[in-house]
């Protein structure tokens, strides 16, 4: 015992006094470059000790305040949802190293080849694409960084442009369903995902829909930015270009559609679309929807006809790069928002569909398989590492009362609810440029979303009034928007650092970030939007 009283001098009972030195201790074992996830555990220990004493370490080992570490890490290791998170893992994994990504990024540059910063417009369209195959932004970046970049500065691109194109484009899958941060929102806030994946459909494309429309007007305002490529002998222009494209749409569009009829009449035949009191219609799967999907494959072949069997041919081989990334979107958003699947199954399915593609492909290696799973590996003991420590420091600063404090504190200041929530936002921002945003999502959001839910519910946002059964899901979506500005943000912003590793060695750190600054502002100007209009997440909901 008189060991334990050295310690004795460690407990307090001020919640006050405990918080303050829990935030100074974790700024500055991240600043000594401890790691998120051990700082995080060896905050834990911390904050029991100084909230219940040192004994509580040799009395009754394993019970009472220290259990409440184990059941929190073991209910966060124990959800089936997290199984899906290294399946996206190792689905972009094998994308990355497969030619998927590489000809989708060759068919989109041919139909956008001879449009004014027509390569950066491509980057975006493609960060889009690949944000719905798999939601992982390290990939994402180091992929467009490969293929993308060295296109843009061998045309004579603006650096500072093409940096900011493939670094705030490659981080899109922040928003973009199926994103893994708005899946760790979802295990901790217990909040749907399939609702968080619906919600954020509008803000994402919108988000994306900034950075091209930025493109376009600041490429237009100073052609400099973005020189035309040299003409390739043969190549298509003007509305031949537009009429095989066209063709190309018709002749995907009727493969789609004839998919979508059999499913459908599957369905008719085994008697599946006869549906009891109170189940929900097969979307696309009923008899009353036969006749429609019939007389779209009808417009399909009558517009491939009318545009002519050679220009629809060409238009195909110019384009079929796009179809495997849209399968693999089918495969992995169809199931869920079909009702076929749960997330964690569409992840396997989409791995499953990125395989196979490969091995049609044959470009599905052995080395291939084991770089990736080995990736996928280093990634996800990552992020396991940062949950199992956050969890527990989440769930000892619980105990401690750390979460009422917080809240009777910002309720007690009696702000109005907007400026409630922008100064989280501005918590959520400061923290996004030091810590990652695991820890942010596990730490922070069990302190915030409460009170969030206990404002008035049409004081939020200034235009429309939301949902009080979506205020969760819009908190959701607006912590997504916050993480997207931290992987741009200095100094650790992530995007930097993951191109980086493949950019050429004269562009330096400094560069990167000062590239990230329009793309800063645009991202902001999107915030700007969700807190001002909420419900824009509940178009689709």
């Amino acid at each position: 015992m008189e060991f334990l009283e050295l310690f004795s001098w460690i407990k307090t009972g001020d919640i006050g006094t405990l918080s303050l030195v829990l935030l100074l201790s974790m700024f500055a074992l991240l600043a000594i470059g401890m790691p998120l996830g051990f700082a995080s555990a060896f905050l834990a220990v911390m904050v029991l000790l100084m909230k219940f004493g040192p004994e509580l370490l040799f009395r009754d080992f394993g019970k009472g305040p220290l259990s409440v570490l184990s059941q929190a890490v073991y209910r966060q290791m124990t959800n089936y949802v997290l199984i899906s998170i290294p399946l996206f893992i190792f689905m972009a994994a094998l994308l990355e190293r497969s030619g998927i990504a590489k000809d989708m990024y060759n068919s989109l540059n041919v139909w956008l080849s001879r449009t004014r910063g027509g390569i950066a417009i491509v980057t975006s369209i493609m960060a889009v694409i690949m944000a719905a195959m798999s939601g992982i932004i390290g990939g994402e970046v180091v992929l467009l960084g490969l293929i993308a970049l060295p296109q843009m500065l061998r045309l004579g691109y603006n650096q500072n442009l093409a940096i900011g194109t493939i670094c705030a484009s490659g981080s899109l899958g922040t928003m973009i369903p199926p994103s893994i941060v708005l899946i760790f929102y979802g295990l901790v806030t217990e909040t749907s995902i399939k609702a968080l994946f619906t919600a954020s459909f509008l803000p994402g494309f919108m988000l994306a829909s900034f950075f091209i429309i930025y493109i376009v007007v600041r490429t237009r305002m100073n052609p400099d930015l973005a020189p035309l490529p040299t003409p390739e002998p043969g190549e298509p222009e003007g509305r031949e270009k537009g009429l095989m494209f066209l063709g190309f749409l018709s002749r995907f569009a009727l493969w789609i559609i004839g998919v979508l009829f059999l499913r459908a009449l599957f369905f008719t035949v085994t008697g599946q679309n006869q549906l009891q009191e109170g189940e929900d219609p097969i979307a696309l799967g009923m008899v009353s929807d036969l006749p429609w999907i019939a007389g779209a494959f009808v417009i399909a072949g009558v517009g491939m006809f009318m545009i002519g069997r050679d220009r629809t041919a060409r238009g195909w081989d110019m384009g079929k790069g796009l179809i495997a990334p849209v399968v693999v979107i089918g495969v992995v958003l169809g199931s869920i928002y079909m009702g076929i699947t749960g997330i964690t199954e569409a992840a396997g399915m989409g791995v499953i569909a990125v395989f196979t593609i490969g091995l049609i492909r044959r470009e599905m290696t052995f080395e291939i398989v084991w770089d990736a799973l080995v990736r996928t590996l280093k990634s996800t003991g990552t992020i396991i590492w940062v949950t199992i420590g956050a969890a527990a420091l989440a769930a000892a600063y619980t105990l401690a009362g750390g979460p009422t404090y917080v809240a009777n504190m910002i309720l007690a200041a009696e702000l109005p609810t907007m400026s409630i929530i922008l100064v989280m936002m501005f918590i959520f921002l400061i923290m996004g440029m030091f810590m990652d945003w695991v820890g942010i999502v596990l730490l922070i959001m069990p302190v915030f979303l409460p009170i969030v839910l206990k404002l008035p519910v049409e004081e939020l946002g200034v235009f429309g009034e939301l949902n009080p059964r979506h205020v969760a899901i819009w908190f959701g979506v607006v912590f997504c928007m916050n993480m997207q500005v931290s992987f741009l943000s200095p100094p650790f912003g992530p995007a930097a650092f993951y191109l980086k590793s493949v950019a050429p060695p004269h562009i330096t750190l400094t560069q990167i970030f000062r590239g990230f600054l329009p793309f800063i502002c645009l991202q902001l100007l999107a915030l700007s939007v969700l807190l001002i209009w909420p419900p824009i997440i509940s178009v689709f909901l």
